[in-house]
């Protein structure tokens, strides 16, 4: 309590002011504010893909030298356009948890789903011995963005179906391809640990604490972004050969 000046009724009494109310969260349980950065710590930790993008190219170009001075290796597959669509999933998570502008949804959306059918599109070719053919992931990604736009809870489902067969299909591969095994596992664990934090930190639930600076959307974005770095080395690679195979 803290005295103020006597006045004509005596002394009074009141207390001294606390600290400021936290807003209310928001979806993804940050609170979101006024301002460029309408969620701060989830759109900084989305530069974490833009970070794995310029690792997975790095990445290859070294794994390229390695396997051009040594014959028995075989050379990484093209990564330019996988890079690229994960750089597109930082830039648009940036657009929509800083300012928010209309037409967010499809920015953040749009380069994710198309990621998740560019792994599945990679991973169907090794498993059926074809070679990848672009229009597998780009159609069904550029056919989504109606529903985006109109529906965005729908479209949110749809990309969970998309983002289900793309780890099915990998995880199918690793069984088929022993070569790929630990690095399909790997992603997969990280990425299935980047989704239950993530889930677990929404509005409401067990681990969402608004003020706090450690948001748990923010930890996905990080541990997203290392299990697509994880799993690159595995995409573009030739079709299986037979003694690639159980």
């Amino acid at each position: 309590m803290t005295p103020v000046p006597p006045t004509l009724d005596g002394m009074r009494w009141t207390a001294a002011p606390g600290p400021a109310p936290v807003p209310d969260a928001g979806p993804g349980c940050e609170p979101v504010r006024d301002g460029l950065l309408a969620e701060p710590v989830s759109a900084v930790t989305s530069l974490a893909f833009v970070v794995a993008a310029a690792l997975i190219v790095l990445l290859a170009r070294r794994s390229a030298r390695r396997s051009a001075s040594d014959d028995t290796q075989r050379p990484p597959g093209p990564v330019t356009g996988y890079a690229l669509l994960v750089a597109g999933i930082g830039v648009g998570s940036v657009i929509q948890h800083g300012p928010d502008p209309p037409g967010a949804d499809l920015a953040h959306d749009l380069p994710l789903v198309a990621t998740l059918a560019f792994v599945a599109a990679d991973s169907f070719a090794d498993l059926a011995r074809r070679p990848r053919t672009w229009w597998w992931w780009a159609v069904p990604s550029l056919a989504l963005v109606p529903l985006i736009l109109a529906a965005p809870l729908v479209a949110d489902g749809v990309q969970v179906a998309v983002a289900t067969v793309a780890v099915g299909l990998t995880l199918l591969r690793a069984a088929r391809r022993p070569a790929t095994r630990v690095r399909v596992l790997a992603a997969v664990a990280v990425l299935a640990v980047g989704a239950t934090i993530g889930t677990l930190s929404r509005a409401g639930g067990p681990l969402c604490v608004p003020e706090s600076i450690w948001q748990g959307h923010a930890a996905w974005h990080v541990l997203a972004s290392t299990a697509l770095v994880v799993l690159a080395p595995v995409l573009g690679l030739s079709p299986s050969r037979d003694s690639d195979r159980r």
